[in-house]
């Protein structure tokens, strides 16, 4: 319902990372406030919508290669980690996490209650 809503009045939609940079909780730190705030400035003011993209691996989310005032190896969270291993361990232990709950909502297809399951299903993590 949302995303019809979205399209109907085109809207948008971010994600924007206000977490952890550069390793989990206790490794990495907090992205910078600053920083928060230049990107959602980017947002308001329309820049995000005319710079270019870069797909992630796992969970094919869009990241902007630049936005003013934010380092760009900010942007993508795998240049924030040093122990780029343990980055991707990670990233696939969260991918594995959302592929179980997934299930939760293809099985509520499978009785015959969710008609979303499909394009519920077709949202999640590759790897």
């Amino acid at each position: 319902m949302l995303a019809d809503k979205m399209k109907k009045h085109g809207a948008t939609g971010w994600l924007v990372n206000t977490g952890w940079i550069g390793g989990s909780y206790g490794v990495g730190e907090r992205i910078s406030l600053a920083y928060t705030r230049k990107i959602i400035n980017a947002i308001h003011s329309g820049e995000l919508l005319a710079t270019s993209y870069k797909r992630t691996e796992v969970f094919g989310l869009d990241i902007p290669t630049k936005v003013e005032g934010v380092p760009s190896e900010l942007l993508d969270p795998i240049n924030t980690w040093d122990d780029k291993d343990s980055y991707k361990s990670t990233l696939i232990k969260l991918a594995d996490l959302f592929k179980r709950n997934f299930k939760v909502f293809t099985n509520y297809k499978n009785g015959g209650v969710s008609d979303l399951a499909d394009e519920i299903a077709a949202a999640e993590p590759n790897f």
